[in-house]
């Protein structure tokens, strides 16, 4: 991304805002309260400016896996995401030129349907196979 207003400065400060949303909503704020403790939340934080510099600023910094990460916490839904997502949405338009939210939501957009895809998206046999029933006559 080449937009000058985002930089590693703003977006610490937009990430910071964000996640002070997310852990005091009622939908997510649990979820995150369960997984990181309160004396986690710096390295949290640094982890989650990693990630984010690599995905839009190209830095290369975060080595981890996010997946894992996700598909660890087994409590996730897509009414997490959704709630998650909107959160992000309005934060991003509070701190950035519309330009410049809108490339920060799509990409939070293409992580979040694929972290989706992989969670509650169970590839394998057709409706109704593997449940005992008869596969469906063609």
């Amino acid at each position: 991304m080449s937009d000058p207003s985002l930089d590693e400065a703003s977006l610490a400060r937009f990430l910071d805002a964000f996640y002070a949303r997310v852990r005091v909503d009622p939908l997510v704020g649990p979820v995150f309260a369960a997984a990181i403790a309160p004396p986690d939340w710096p390295q949290h934080m640094a982890t989650i400016r990693d990630f984010w510099s690599s995905v839009l600023l190209k830095t290369g910094r975060y080595k981890g896996n996010p997946f894992g990460r996700h598909l660890a916490l087994r409590t996730l839904t897509p009414a997490h995401f959704a709630r998650w997502l909107g959160l992000f949405v309005e934060t991003a338009r509070a701190h950035f030129a519309p330009e410049t939210a809108a490339v920060l939501i799509a990409r939070a957009e293409r992580i979040g349907d694929s972290l989706k895809a992989g969670l509650f998206f169970a590839p394998g046999p057709a409706a109704g196979q593997g449940r005992g029933e008869p596969p469906p006559r063609s």
